[in-house]
């Protein structure tokens, strides 16, 4: 009876839509000539040198402005250009119903002209992760990602010939030699520091006035995850790592594209006197539970007037994550 039941749960699993889906989406990595097929009828992301197009709904709120295939072979024309730009379009996933999405940046096209055929206003990357909700914005920022590394490889740093990607663009291939390139993230480990009563946050110059956000840094060749935890915090900010956990991860598609390690860190609170290495960070300080209950409902700074209260990360940013954690961690 057992045995039965193993093999149920297993056909189960087998058949679910998830496996199909992940299925689905591996075939038309794999074949050209399916993932062809799949573009004629596909739903759009829309990009202008990087910028996703977004839309306002009749709730005044925006989201992703999600085309088919023939609204944007319709826009091509309309803008001067021919179907054949379509074949640069990107597969990032597919929906429930195992329909295929594309992405496709038409940069050089006019951009005006392109907002007032599609009712919609290409927004900046950074702005957009403040405007978008649910699963939209992780979905344009690895849209946004493909796009830039497909407009940067399009030479193999061996041999310095032109490369060529896949129908399904999750690759390109040196004509040269064969070697094959795969998009690449940068590995990152983000952490919130406390030190039981109070959480360490910090911003660099170039972040926006107000904003503070969890110390990161990237790992170095052949550090582990524990290595490069402890030792971005000894360097930015001056303190020993007693312990940490791992939290969870993310891709992030700043400054490039990074995947992202996120945990929690704990110093002693007799050691927790800050040595801020200013050539890292702006400021860092430590903030009191009301004060991060404060900063999660500042709305992000507008620029001019007063000096800024301070505010945190957008929600989908895993920066953002923990710092809720950590205030669920304290209340409980």
């Amino acid at each position: 009876m057992l045995r039965v039941l193993q093999i149920v749960r297993l056909s189960s699993r087998c058949s679910s839509s998830f496996v199909s889906r992940m299925r689905f989406l591996d075939g038309l990595k794999q074949n050209d000539d399916v993932c062809s097929a799949a573009l004629q009828d596909a739903h759009m992301f829309l990009f202008h040198r990087l910028s996703p197009l977004l839309q306002r709904n009749h709730q005044g709120t925006f989201k992703t402005a999600e085309l088919r295939t023939s609204d944007v072979q319709s826009l091509l024309e309309n803008l001067g250009s021919d179907r054949t730009l379509l074949q640069e379009a990107v597969l990032i996933g597919c929906t429930e119903q195992n329909q295929a999405q594309f992405c496709l940046d038409i940069g050089g096209l006019d951009q005006m002209a392109a907002e007032e055929l599609c009712g919609g206003t290409f927004v900046d990357l950074r702005k957009s992760f403040f405007l978008l909700s649910g699963a939209e914005a992780p979905l344009v920022a690895k849209a946004q990602a493909l796009l830039r590394w497909h407009q940067t490889s399009g030479f193999c740093s061996a041999t310095g010939q032109p490369t060529h990607r896949n129908q399904a663009g999750s690759q390109r291939t040196c004509s040269s030699s064969g070697i094959i390139y795969y998009p690449k993230m940068s590995p990152v480990v983000i952490v919130l520091v406390s030190d039981g009563e109070r959480c360490l946050l910090g911003r660099q110059a170039a972040f926006p006035p107000g904003l503070y956000s969890a110390l990161a840094g990237f790992c170095d060749m052949g550090e582990t995850l524990e290595e490069t935890l402890s030792r971005e915090v000894a360097e930015e900010v001056g303190l020993e790592v007693q312990s940490f956990s791992f939290s969870s991860s993310q891709h992030w598609p700043f400054p490039q594209s990074s995947f992202m390690m996120a945990c929690h860190a704990s110093v002693s609170p007799a050691h927790s006197q800050l040595c801020v290495d200013h050539s890292e960070l702006e400021d860092a300080r430590w903030f009191s539970q009301q004060e991060v209950l404060s900063a999660l409902q500042t709305p992000p700074h507008r620029g001019g007037g007063a000096p800024p209260t301070p505010w945190l990360p957008p929600k989908h940013a895993v920066a953002h994550r923990l710092i809720t954690e950590w205030i669920q961690n304290t209340k409980s």
